[in-house]
């Protein structure tokens, strides 16, 4: 048996970046969404759907992300069994959730900074699909349009505003704010919600 050692030259040290569209459409905004109504009808359907990007029954459908609730009381779905009241899909999300993001059981989720904060027990999930990218999120990229009654909400990440990466447990964290690519410019309170803190955290890792 043979072996040839390896000399400097056979190694290759880059620091490029590569970046590419999130969505498997290849575009990097998503615009049409889809859900299945299998899923729905289906145990799953209970505490989470997953989003396509054209129609699930379709050859080309491919998931985009999933959107769940989670309530720390339980609330927001059936019991799993109706003489054990409390434990539910929604309890599960919540504390699958706080277990990979908070590290602690007995943690809450705080949203906002400084003096500008909120507890809550429940909150909505929008999880990228993985397999979409590969190491991270690029901060700054993520902008959200949220439509309803009150007119549509343009959300942002706040990784320009603060530039310092802050962290909850081992998870690098930013907060959704009003405003675009990173920043609420000009937005008063710094695209935060008056006395509530920030729309949601955001985890780009």
């Amino acid at each position: 048996m043979a072996f040839k050692r390896l000399d400097p030259e056979d190694f290759l040290v880059s620091s490029d970046s590569i970046t590419a569209p999130l969505w498997s459409t290849g575009a990097p905004t998503l615009t049409q969404f889809f859900t299945s109504s299998v899923q729905e009808a289906g145990s799953s359907g209970n505490y989470y759907l997953a989003v396509y990007q054209t129609q699930s029954v379709l050859s080309t459908a491919q998931i985009q992300f999933d959107v769940a609730y989670g309530d720390a009381l339980g609330s927001g779905s059936v019991w799993y069994n109706p003489i054990v009241p409390e434990n539910s899909y929604t309890k599960t999300v919540y504390g699958q959730y706080r277990s990979l993001i908070l590290e602690d059981e007995n943690a809450s989720f705080i949203f906002g900074a400084g003096n500008n904060t909120y507890t809550t027990n429940n909150f909505w999930i929008l999880s990228i699909e993985r397999a979409n990218y590969k190491q991270s999120l690029f901060p700054g990229s993520l902008n959200i349009k949220v439509s309803g009654s009150a007119g549509i909400i343009n959300l942002t990440d706040n990784s320009i505003d603060q530039p310092v990466n802050t962290f909850i447990g081992t998870s690098r964290v930013y907060q959704l704010i009003s405003g675009s690519n990173g920043t609420a410019g000009t937005l008063p309170f710094s695209g935060y919600v008056p006395g509530s803190g920030s729309y949601v955290l955001v985890f780009p890792d």
